[in-house]
């Protein structure tokens, strides 16, 4: 990973050895970003005329850019250069509100919360609303969370857990509809409500975005979520 976008200006000599293997030459702006993805403008288009995205390696040596993956591979070999620069950059988002922790802005693009000013960054889930509070404790923005019931949590999940506050309210609150257990509330790539019983009882559903409104005919809980009214079971044949 570089440190920031560095951009190239001028007439050069552009490679490429791969499934559009071509040579090209002109005037053109190199730009090379902090993911190691490189991009080569001509006058026309937005379209660069080649490009390597996320290369596995990228080196800058005395106007020559070499960006490799795979098998393939980038070389941009700089005749006359008219102008290079090193800019700082970072993640565009929506923004969220000031960072506590420097002069930057904290923004939301798609599941994080990053800053334009420091490597401040917070995952969140993609549907949960930042709100206008602030964290009491360390100052953060809040995020409403719909997970059975609507919770007010800190942006920073080792400030607040979503994951405790959804165990702390319904761990062990609805019975297993196929044996005598209990639904625990547990993490497995999502949060899930499982029998405790598992290996030998492996019912478990995922908890839907949504408030509990009601009780299905089936005995589980009744979400509301944006697609309407669901039970917590999504292939429940009961559910109105």
């Amino acid at each position: 990973m570089h440190d920031g976008t560095r951009v190239i200006a001028g007439e050069c000599t552009t490679v490429f050895e791969g499934p559009r293997e071509r040579e090209q030459r002109g005037d053109v702006l190199v730009v090379v970003k902090p993911d190691n993805t490189v991009l080569v403008h001509d006058a026309e288009g937005y379209q660069p005329v080649a490009w390597l995205t996320r290369a596995e390696s990228v080196t800058i040596d005395s106007g020559t850019v070499t960006a490799r993956d795979g098998d393939e591979l980038l070389r941009v070999v700089t005749h006359d250069e008219h102008g290079s620069a090193r800019y700082p950059a970072s993640n565009a988002g929506v923004p969220v509100r000031d960072c506590p922790d420097c002069a930057g802005t904290l923004v939301r693009a798609r599941s994080e919360v990053t800053c334009t000013g420091c490597d401040a960054a917070y995952g969140i889930p993609s549907d949960a609303a930042v709100t206008g509070g602030r964290c009491g404790d360390c100052g953060l923005p809040t995020l409403r969370v719909e997970r059975g019931r609507a919770f007010e949590l800190c942006l920073d999940r080792g400030c607040d857990s979503l994951d405790d506050a959804v165990t702390a309210a319904f761990d062990r609150e609805w019975d297993c509809p196929n044996c005598d257990g209990d639904l625990l509330v547990l993490r497995r790539g999502g949060l899930l409500a499982g029998c405790e019983h598992y290996p030998d009882c492996d019912t478990g559903f995922s908890m839907p975005s949504g408030v509990v409104v009601g009780n299905c005919d089936c005995g589980l809980p009744l979400f509301e979520t944006a697609g309407g009214t669901r039970c917590l079971d999504s292939s429940c044949e009961k559910q109105g």
